[in-house]
């Protein structure tokens, strides 16, 4: 996920559309600014608010203004009761799983300071988003034995959130599997955020579709997309109505690149930027030289400058409504993205909803 850890912040495909009032519409909600943004509670069914962090083995939050945010966001039930308002722990670069997870003792520790701060803030349940266990790539402390202490601590956490407070996860796929017990510790679970998205970044070396929901054509066989990861979740035998399709609110940008295909799966110079999906309507899309594309393989949009050979990859209310119909084609939970405050006008949160429905 496009977010940092020192800030506060889930076989074979089944065919039978799912029916919508059963499809979750999960929100991340960033922490760390004065107040989150305006929110229609009614479009929703899930807020993760974003992130709590580990100090000392305990689940802590630390930034101010967090109290008022949380009232805030418990306050959009009047207009939705079934809104359910989670706290998410973690995100890239946040320390501290790998030895809140280590023993019996440790994993008590942090679950009862879990649902400490539940109770505090009234919250419906917690969102663990752990990147990665087993893995460093983010610089955080890691150990082998975090594959099987991570069941542990969700087999902990369910024991003491009990039946009253939900539980769920943001997840990956490919190495994300080596390092983690999937088949395993789903049934502790109500739901996965799995994270389809950022699958072309910095570090990988060739620009692509970073939410694409299909393989392009001009795509490496180990490229990443959206259906690969979804298989490889079903193929561990977690239920298809755990699984929520995360998807991006914002876009990555690549100078430098190579011209042929419009600049799809080319090298590139650099890295630019990430830009919110509000940013690329207002200077981007149709705009400064750049050209709306529309990759049919890949159910992707993408933004190309052939004079200054830049490249933008992002999600946007065609390739959303093409995501919301794979969901209900394959009877999945539902959509998570990240994040509302990325959003122009409610256009992508308003494709998801009315895709779902």
């Amino acid at each position: 996920m496009l977010r940092s850890a020192t800030l506060l912040a889930v076989s074979l495909l089944a065919a039978v559309p799912a029916s919508a009032g059963d499809l979750r519409v999960v929100a991340y909600v960033i922490g760390w600014e004065a107040a989150p943004p305006p929110i229609d509670p009614t479009k929703l069914t899930h807020i993760n608010f974003a992130f709590g962090q580990i100090e000392g083995g305990k689940a802590v939050l630390r930034h101010p203004g967090v109290a008022a945010n949380l009232a805030y966001l418990r306050s959009l039930k009047a207009k939705n009761p079934r809104l359910k308002v989670l706290l998410s722990i973690g995100g890239w670069e946040a320390e501290g799983f790998s030895d809140a997870a280590l023993s019996a003792e440790s994993r008590n520790v942090f679950a009862a300071s879990v649902v400490a701060l539940l109770r505090e803030h009234s919250l419906d349940g917690v969102d663990i988003d752990w990147e990665y266990p087993g893995q460093s790539v983010s610089g955080i402390k890691s150990r082998p034995e975090d594959k099987q202490n991570f069941t542990a601590l969700l087999q902990t956490l369910r024991a003491q959130l009990g039946k009253r407070y939900l539980l769920s996860i943001a997840s990956a796929d490919r190495e994300y599997f080596d390092f983690t017990e999937m088949d395993k510790l789903h049934g502790y679970l109500d739901f996965i955020n799995v994270m389809t998205y950022d699958f072309f970044n910095a570090l990988t070396p060739t620009t692509g579709h970073h939410a694409g929901l299909y393989a392009a054509p001009y795509a490496a066989p180990n490229d990443r997309n959206a259906d690969a990861s979804i298989k490889q979740h079903l193929g561990a035998g977690i239920p298809p109505d755990k699984l929520v399709l995360g998807v991006a609110f914002y876009g990555r940008g690549f100078a430098g690149v190579k011209p042929e295909h419009d600049g799809v799966n080319q090298p590139y110079g650099r890295f630019e930027a990430a830009h919110p999906y509000a940013e690329l309507v207002e200077k981007f899309i149709g705009r400064n030289g750049f050209v709306r594309e529309w990759d049919e393989h890949a159910q992707a949009p993408f933004l190309w400058n052939a004079q200054t050979r830049a490249f933008i990859t992002y999600d946007d209310p065609q390739s959303l409504a093409s995501k919301a119909e794979y969901v209900r084609k394959h009877r999945l939970g539902g959509m998570m993205f990240w994040e509302l405050s990325q959003d122009s006008g409610d256009a992508l949160l308003d494709a998801i909803v009315n895709g779902l429905k």
